[in-house]
């Protein structure tokens, strides 16, 4: 096979184009409420057979570059996670993605055979592939929708954890390997992959967080690699060992976001960026492995009927069942309901059955595809007002203080940089009135390039860096503090307890 030069600069030339308009296309998505995934899969569909041409019909090629993608986005979700904000809600969401998906991928399977006619396999592959919520979908969405935090700890911890038993389910239908196992059997290897997944990320997590604290890199960009490193550690010791990767990649990276590790925003930015990059990919692989001209009404209806089966009885029969462990009140169990979000998920596990070469596949993944645009369409731009007439939105926190963290490794202390941005009620507020914790203090302002050594009296503006150093053991109860005085101003000591009452 020879190498053609001419071959290379024309696929960076129109990546690096389609690339550059799945950025731009963000702004669009997120004024529409679209999670972006439905822009990047026109995308693909555009640059592929009924578009520019471009031939893709690799199923074992997207099968591994879409599980490469799955596991970025899955690390990037578990290190952007907040812990103390999750821990609230960790059984709902873990029962949600155990017993809620077991729920769903029956009903669905159900209804496929007996309502839709589907044979069994497709029948069980349907409800399979369309049972787990998609991560980056979840991720994107919800991060600007304002809700109680015990909400979004519950679809996030889902969203990070469902995609384990499915891949196992439909891997084993498609390989004909279901009748080997039988019932017990299939459940004992999901239940091994899920807890031993779990159990090598919290090693890979917590031992990774254990090196970095005591490794001194000689670049501050060495640190964000390291750690995504150390959760891509986790995801190839548990798929050598044939336990769940992907469940393995997100406790690790939740284990590693929420340790004490330098230059955290930064590491969580970088990753955010590899997320966005992996996300573009693939959607945009996964649309060029559309085939326009096979869709049709017989699809399209199938496809709508899968849906409202799944939408209307699978997922609020599932989020029912699986609240048990743990109880919440039903305006909050209809809001989840319908916050079920697919995205490249189902799409991604379709390229199982057709590697394995399963009769009907491409049928299956054209059901799949326009199901996925239909019901995203659908969801996604309808969650703020849902949120709403449900009466859980809360009122949305101002964004307005970035923390950077650089470690100061002698005392045991921590260098806070703080960027006091437009949307800051922080701005009028006195040095002095920040009330910062015992041993906590403000050392520098930068102001319009220039220095300054603030007093008590110090008045703090728009625009402003602030230079904080806290002892270690205080960092948290630091940064909590100027995140109240940015949200509340000189109001924190008052609204800020009140606010966390209400979100409790």
């Amino acid at each position: 096979m020879s190498f053609d030069v001419h071959d290379l600069d024309m696929f960076v030339l129109v990546g690096s184009a389609v690339t550059l308009l799945a950025i731009l296309a963000v702004r669009v998505s997120s004024k529409a409420g679209l999670p972006s995934l439905l822009m990047y899969l026109l995308m693909g569909v555009v640059l592929g057979e009924a578009g520019l041409g471009i031939q893709f019909e690799n199923a074992e090629l997207a099968h591994a570059l879409g599980f490469a993608a799955l596991a970025v986005i899955l690390a990037e979700g578990g290190l952007t996670t907040n812990w103390h904000e999750m821990r609230a809600s960790i059984r709902l969401g873990v029962s949600l993605a155990t017993i809620g998906v077991a729920i769903s991928v029956l009903i669905v399977a159900l209804g496929a055979h007996y309502i839709l006619g589907l044979p069994w396999e497709l029948a069980v592959i349907l409800g399979a592939v369309t049972s787990p919520t998609d991560a980056a979908a979840v991720f994107s969405v919800l991060r600007v929708v304002p809700l109680p935090k015990k909400l979004t700890g519950s679809l996030e911890t889902e969203s990070g954890l469902n995609d384990a038993p499915t891949v196992v389910l439909v891997t084993l239908v498609s390989s004909g390997a279901v009748d080997e196992h039988g019932p017990l059997g299939l459940l004992g290897i999901i239940g091994y992959e899920l807890a031993a997944g779990t159990l090598i990320g919290l090693a890979a997590g917590f031992g990774g967080a254990w090196v970095m604290r005591r490794a001194a890199l000689p670049s501050s960009g060495l640190y964000p690699l390291a750690v995504l490193t150390l959760a891509f550690l986790g995801y190839g010791i548990a798929t050598s060992v044939h336990a769940s990767g992907f469940a393995a990649v997100y406790v690790a990276g939740l284990v590693l976001g929420n340790s004490e590790l330098p230059h955290r925003a930064a590491t969580r930015s970088f990753a955010e960026g590899l997320a966005w990059l992996a996300q573009i990919g693939l959607f945009v692989m996964l649309g060029l492995l559309l085939s326009p001209g096979r869709i049709n009404l017989e699809i399209v209806g199938l496809a709508v009927a899968a849906g409202l089966i799944l939408t209307l009885v699978a997922r609020p029969v599932s989020v029912l069942v699986s609240s048990v462990v743990q109880p919440i009140p039903r305006r909050e169990l209809a809001f989840i309901s319908w916050a079920g979000l697919r995205g490249a998920v189902p799409i991604v596990l379709m390229t199982i059955p057709l590697a394995e070469g399963v009769d009907q596949a491409e049928r299956l993944f054209d059901i799949v595809f326009v199901m996925v645009v239909v019901y995203t369409v659908l969801t996604g731009p309808t969650l703020p007002t849902v949120a709403r007439v449900l009466k859980v939105a809360r009122r949305s926190e101002p964004r307005g203080l970035d923390v950077e963290v650089a470690p100061l490794e002698r005392v045991a202390a921590d260098l806070l940089q703080v960027s006091i941005s437009p949307s800051s009620r922080m701005h009028g507020v006195e040095v002095g009135e920040l009330r910062l914790p015992p041993g906590a203090s403000v050392s520098m302002v930068i102001r319009d390039g220039q220095t300054i050594v603030p007093e008590r009296r110090t008045v703090l503006r728009h625009g402003d860096d602030l230079l904080v150093v806290t002892p270690r053991k205080l960092r948290e109860q630091t940064e909590e503090r100027l995140r109240q005085v940015s949200a509340h101003g000189r109001l924190a000591q008052w609204l800020g307890d009140r606010t966390r009452r209400q979100q409790r």
